[in-house]
């Protein structure tokens, strides 16, 4: 039976807005289309949220869809261009040293999204030539979720098609308008972004029944948790798909229903462009006029949207160095080409381009002003030397930055408000202190990612950085094991053989069972890894300790509308969208 709750009652008003704002916006954003067979119902939109932002439905439970989308940030991911973790080497397989300048050929270097480590269905991980068992970072970068609901194609090539497709059955679902419901349906299996090596739907659907809807997140918008009340995912897909169950259509509909609410249309700019000709400044106008005359920015960059969401090669890299727009037509004529983004909530979003390797507005704007830095036999015709004028950077700059961004965005309004993620928070076990050194003078690395949650059927502890074919202990106790390996742990204890060989060519990992036992809860425990390894002067290279604390499903705290704990649910009645 369906729980009627506040969120129901905000998102019905979001559905009527739906309807209503294409006859009162005019020249403004209007919603995103739905396609035939998909329209927007405030319990898909809800279970919808739920899905993006459960970190669950990866292979490892570290990544959702949300974590390389944060609504703040522009629906992009903060960690690109500031987390060294988050690059890609690029086509070349070499990380470069950086500072790199862009127009440097082999600067191929891209500034990615981190998912998950290369793994199989056992947990285990397994090693990846360029990232060994740190979680992998996709090639291209990640494109925003904001306002992704206007195209017919998605992903920087294009390759998620408006015509649905279920994965399991491979039937037709929905025949048009429907390229979010194509793209939702993508990173859960890719063992890059989400899953483990050969994942497939019947894998992922297994796991969302398993889970508890957002277990693992400490902190939940008060509405989404009061609709959530306690159901199953089984239950909730009930209220929002009556008679269907969990299947991936149904998974790709609520995400998609989602985000179609995710449009932003109520910037500086649509309030100017509706008529309030005080909602810019006299410079930001200027700029707007830069941005349709001497810059030609709107030679793609047309419409509301700000982008035509055609695919176009502006020589950012060589052209043959991310084929793009020619991977999923196989045309040379598409070589190079990446679909046009939208350029609303710009500022948010840095860095900037496919690959990330402009990190400020200022950047890429001298990239078109001295058009462009690679040029090849499909280079779009706007790209040509525009020679501005100091003031018309700085103009063009000023409409770039605060008229076209969406102040509900940074401070995370409805229907910008979200969960927060495992990931930010300190249920994430830390690693610190100090280890003993083996051969070469390396200390065994820990790499320990996943949730402690109880009852989590593989809790994986990996170590690299070792002596190859050495044999290894982990052990994980409640006080730090030590420098000396003791003969117990009350947590657990584990022997391995290391794969590879030399000394810091050794790597496994233990994939751990945490019993469903409530007396479990809020324990801390404390783990290393031991490698019999005679090289560095003792018996064994240790690792460095890492601590947790094993925590279980529980009732979250609930994150109210004025943002605080306080329970002011005033701001709920705020208008909708």
């Amino acid at each position: 039976m369906s729980q009627p709750s506040q969120p129901l009652l905000r998102h019905a008003a979001l559905a009527a807005a739906l309807v209503l704002l294409p006859l009162t916006a005019r020249a403004q954003l209007p919603p995103p289309p739905e396609p035939p067979g998909n329209p927007v119902t405030a319990a898909k939109v809800n279970l919808g949220k739920v899905l993006f932002w459960d970190e669950q439905i990866s292979s490892t439970r570290t990544v959702s869809c949300g974590t390389c989308h944060l609504p703040e940030v522009g629906g992009e991911d903060p960690r690109s261009g500031v987390d060294p973790l988050a690059v890609n080497p690029g086509p070349d397989g070499v990380f470069e040293t950086l500072p790199c300048a862009p127009a440097d050929p082999v600067c191929d270097d891209v500034f990615g999204s981190p998912g998950v480590p290369l793994s199989g269905a056992d947990g285990l991980y397994d090693w990846s030539t360029h990232f060994g068992l740190l979680p992998q970072v996709t090639r291209r970068k990640t494109v925003s979720s904001i306002n992704a609901g206007y195209s017919d194609t998605l992903f920087w090539d294009g390759r998620a098609p408006e015509v649905f497709v279920d994965p399991v059955t491979m039937n037709v679902v929905l025949p048009s308008g429907a390229a979010l419901e194509s793209q939702a349906v993508g990173p859960p299996t890719s063992d890059v972004e989400m899953g483990h090596v050969d994942r497939v739907w019947t894998d992922v659907l297994a796991r969302i029944d398993a889970s508890v809807p957002l277990a693992l997140s400490p902190e939940v918008p008060a509405d989404l948790l009061a609709w959530i009340g306690g159901r199953s995912y089984a239950q909730l897909f009930a209220e929002a798909f009556p008679s269907e169950g969990i299947t991936a259509p149904n998974v790709a509909m609520a995400i998609a229903s989602y985000e179609r609410t995710q449009f932003t249309n109520q910037s500086p700019f649509d309030d100017f462009i509706g008529g309030d000709n005080d909602a810019m400044t006299a410079q930001e106008i200027a700029g707007r006029g830069v941005f349709t005359g001497a810059g030609l920015c709107d030679n793609c960059h047309q419409n509301a949207l700000m982008s035509d969401n055609t695919f176009r090669y502006t020589g950012v890299r060589p052209q043959d160095e991310d084929q793009g727009r020619m991977e999923v037509t196989g045309d040379p004529l598409d070589e190079g080409q990446m679909r046009v983004p939208s350029l609303r909530n710009l500022e948010l979003r840095a860095p900037y381009m496919h690959n990330g390797r402009f990190a400020t507005i200022e950047e890429v704007i001298e990239f078109y002003d001295r058009g462009g830095d690679f040029t090849g036999s499909n280079l779009d015709p706007s790209i040509q030397a525009l020679e501005l004028t100091q003031q018309q950077k700085d103009d063009l700059l000023a409409f770039l930055t605060r008229p076209l961004t969406d102040p509900r965005l940074a401070a995370g309004e409805f229907p910008f408000d979200r969960p927060t993620l495992y990931t930010e928070s300190s249920r994430v076990p830390v690693i610190e202190g100090a280890g003993l050194p083996g051969s070469g003078g390396l200390v065994p690395e820990v790499v320990a990612l996943e949730p402690p949650l109880v009852g989590n059927p593989s809790f994986t502890v990996g170590v690299w950085n070792g002596l190859g074919g050495a044999d290894a202990w982990l052990l994980i106790d409640d006080q730090d094991p030590g420098l000396t390996r003791p003969g117990t742990a009350d947590f657990h204890i584990e022997m391995i053989s290391l794969d590879g060989a030399g000394e810091g060519d050794g790597f496994g990992s233990v994939s751990i069972p945490i019993p469903n036992d409530p007396a479990l809860a809020g324990k801390e425990w404390f783990g290393r890894w031991y490698v019999i390894d005679t090289g560095g002067g003792s018996d064994e290279a240790v690792s460095k300790v890492f601590r947790f604390k094993t925590f279980e499903i529980q009732q979250q705290t609930a994150i109210f509308a004025d943002g605080f704990e306080s329970g002011d649910t005033s701001a709920w009645s705020a208008t909708v969208p």
